[in-house]
């Protein structure tokens, strides 16, 4: 992306990339607000408590594929939780995959919602997901992303719940061997950029950085699927136990039934069902 604002701004614009994770993603929504940070990718589940459209794409078990996820997220659906989010004071540019968020654990396998009940598990900053925890029968614990491996290896956590590449990348699958593929959430990731900073760019510029983020969807789909590809361990690599004999729908069951629950408005209800209207391959409503 940084590239092709250079080569598009004659120079003008590009990207410098902070990798630091020590701030919360509440920390960088603030920054961003303030014009501290013109920039940022962050997970959707920040914005579900001030933006209310951005619950929908984090459901559990809307999205019936990936190739149902990126075809919502690429048409007008994804363009009108993008518009939404100028009431949080960011900019909206593009949504980025970050895997099937699935189910892992210190202690044994998570084949159905059964073998949730009791456990002490992990959960994102976001109303949803401690809702769907206690749905069930499980102990919502708040702990931060970067303290997660000591909270799995003391045991104050029992189980955890996130995408391959982040268990992996993370280094969970040292402390928690069991990977259940429960596949419940597909929610994405989202890039967005600074209003009050968005508000001084000019016309022109504003126009290449939306064409730059929308043209790295496609790159980092790209490098997310050949990644996760191979980093899945082969029978016998190692300490990891990747379960995929789970009763998905034992989970499905308790999770789906909330839908009204977490999302009573009616508007945001009938986007549900134009979500789940259509096939994978179709376009969208």
């Amino acid at each position: 992306m940084s590239k092709l604002l250079a080569q598009r701004t004659g120079g003008r614009q590009s990207i410098h990339v902070d990798h630091s994770d020590k701030d919360s993603e509440n920390f960088t929504l603030a920054q961003l607000r303030t014009g501290t940070l013109d920039m940022a990718r962050v997970n959707l589940a920040v914005f579900n408590s001030i933006v209310p459209v951005t619950i929908v794409p984090s459901l559990p078990y809307l999205f019936r594929s990936t190739e149902h996820l990126r075809r919502v997220l690429d048409g007008p659906i994804g363009d009108e939780i993008l518009a939404s989010m100028a009431s949080a004071g960011v900019i909206g540019l593009c949504f980025y995959d970050m895997g099937v968020r699935s189910f892992y654990s210190t202690k044994a396998p998570i084949r159905s919602v059964d073998d949730l009940k009791g456990l002490s598990v992990r959960v994102q900053p976001s109303d949803i997901f401690t809702g769907m925890i206690k749905a069930m029968g499980a102990k919502p614990v708040a702990v931060p992303f970067e303290r997660m491996t000591a909270a799995l290896k003391a045991g104050v956590i029992d189980a955890a719940e996130s995408s391959w590449s982040a268990y992996v990348g993370a280094g969970h699958n040292h402390v928690a061997k069991y990977y259940s593929l429960t596949e419940h959430s597909r929610m994405p990731g989202v890039l967005v950029f600074s209003k009050a900073v968005w508000s001084e760019l000019s016309a022109a510029d504003r126009q290449a950085i939306r064409a730059a983020a929308r043209e790295s969807v496609s790159f980092m789909r790209n490098r997310l699927d050949s990644y996760e590809a191979s980093a899945r361990p082969g029978p016998g690599s190692g300490a990891t136990e990747v379960i995929d004999a789970v009763d998905r729908k034992s989970f499905a069951d308790v999770l789906t039934p909330l839908y009204p629950k977490l999302l009573p408005d009616p508007a945001l209800q009938a986007m549900i069902k134009r979500v789940q209207a259509y096939s994978d391959l179709a376009t969208v409503p």
